[in-house]
């Protein structure tokens, strides 16, 4: 791909344009209607940005530290699925762009290219790794170890799939499974031709998250917190940071924007540990918006398959250096030296 795709939209249009539509349906679809997809995007738009003038405050700066990382840029690589369908180095790719980034790639537990060997393919990467708790915790705790030994930062605990979200395009598309040749290889369990399925279970509860704890010194991330109550019960259960996150509008449908429960959740949580944010982020403006209600960091997932899908690594090192840019231009533009330098004055609700 040779041409110049100065937005993230454009990106979409084209991974659209190379991608099967059954996989492009599976990675931009949702739950439902859709509805809460739709507003993911649709919040920030209704966020307006009051700038400062006159500051004096020179070129900003970006970097931020999370959990004993410090990463230059505050737009994460957020778990995503099956990375394959999008470019054959998959997951590999992807780890490569975000290490030349220097940001944190955080590694499905549903890659199609196992996380020992993403790690390899980038050594300078910061990887933290995405878990969904499964049933058979001597299976739970095998992977567990296998983010370890790969070198993974943190454990990302999602905690908003006591089932699958029920997603009609996949539906009607009959998508139900990964082409022939790719497989869920953090899944593998013994058996090299044995893949174990994702359990979604309803079972799981904050005891898990104490086994977890004993079970590894990985600080856990929990995401896909959206209510304000068990942000604080993710503290009771110490954790080291909430992640707010409606599954980009995949699992429950009509869940609110999560720009529009962070508030809540960053008021809930005072400062104890950091919060994260994702859902709905296509512009430096969103990620400059987010931080000001509260959020530590905020991670994309649909743009980063864009940019794999529509040109490889280069794509995705795109896609995340145009998210960079787009940040510094608009705390310029606001009259502020740093990230650190956010607060909520600086937004509106039109």
């Amino acid at each position: 791909m040779t041409a110049v795709l100065p937005t993230v939209r454009e990106f979409e249009a084209a991974a659209r344009d190379r991608l099967d539509p059954a996989h492009y349906d599976y990675f931009a679809g949702g739950a439902g209607d859709e509805v809460t997809v739709r507003a993911n995007e649709a919040a920030f738009a209704r966020l307006a940005l009051l700038p400062r003038v006159l500051r004096g405050a020179g070129s900003p700066q970006l970097g931020v530290a999370l959990l004993g990382s410090r990463v230059a840029t505050p737009v994460l690589v957020a778990p995503t699925a099956f990375h394959r369908l999008a470019d054959p180095e998959g997951e590999k790719a992807t780890a490569r762009a975000a290490a030349a980034a220097e940001t944190i790639m955080i590694v499905s537990m549903a890659a199609t290219v196992a996380v020992e060997d993403v790690a390899a393919a980038a050594p300078g990467a910061t990887l933290w790794f995405q878990l969904y708790v499964q049933p058979d915790m001597a299976f739970t705790e095998a992977v567990v170890r296998r983010a370890e030994a790969a070198g993974c930062a943190a454990l990302v605990v999602t905690v908003d799939s006591p089932a699958r979200g029920r997603r009609d395009r996949d539906a009607r598309n009959g998508f139900d499974d990964l082409p022939e040749g790719m497989r869920c290889e953090n899944l593998r369990d013994g058996d090299p031709g044995s893949v174990r399925p994702i359990v979604m279970s309803s079972a799981i509860t904050w005891e898990h998250v104490d086994l977890l704890r004993r079970m590894t010194r990985l600080p856990i991330v929990l995401k896909g917190v959206t209510h304000p109550a068990d942000a604080r019960l993710a503290l009771d259960h110490g954790v080291s940071a909430v992640y707010v996150s409606n599954h980009g509008g995949r699992q429950l449908d009509t869940v609110p924007a999560t720009v529009d429960l962070l508030p809540e959740i960053v008021a809930a949580v005072g400062g104890a540990v950091p919060v994260l944010v994702d859902g709905g982020i296509r512009r430096g403006t969103d990620v400059v918006k987010a931080m000001a209600l509260g959020a530590s960091a905020v991670a994309i997932g649909r743009p980063v398959i864009w940019g794999l899908a529509a040109d490889g690594e280069r794509g995705v090192a795109r896609v995340l250096g145009l998210l960079r840019d787009e940040v510094e231009h608009a705390l310029t533009l606001c009259g502020l030296a740093s990230v650190r330098d956010l607060e909520p004055g600086l937004v509106r609700r039109c």
